[in-house]
């Protein structure tokens, strides 16, 4: 099932600092191996509730182990400095949802368990 690795990113003061270019420049071939892609990069987010100081990146993998070995690939490890001595974030992976997914029989699951809690 397919897993994301997303991060948030919060803004900073100033220009981009010549360390967080580089970890750009070397982040796609450290998710290579691990069938690793952009899917949101760099795009400009439209708030459309809340609020949303920062970037976001969301990177796909085909599961939730190859994106748990990327991220502990020691290429990935190598370059990740790069990034957090300069830009704060939250960073999560998380599985995908299948073609099959029905958000309504999740609410009853979750609506079943609510009520044994309460019987």
């Amino acid at each position: 099932m397919t897993a994301y690795a997303i991060a948030h990113l919060h803004p900073t003061d100033g220009p981009v600092e010549d360390e967080v270019l580089s970890y750009i420049e070397r982040i796609q071939a450290t998710m290579k191996p691990y069938g690793g892609r952009f899917l949101v990069h760099g795009a400009e987010a439209e708030v459309v509730e809340g609020a949303w100081p920062g970037a976001l990146v969301i990177i796909g993998f085909p599961g939730v182990e190859e994106a748990h070995a990327w991220y502990a690939s020691p290429a990935y490890q190598e370059i990740l400095p790069l990034r957090t001595r300069h830009l704060d974030g939250d960073v999560v992976i998380v599985p995908g949802v299948g073609p099959e997914y029905d958000a309504s029989a999740t609410a009853a699951a979750m609506r079943a368990a609510r009520e044994r809690v309460a019987s």
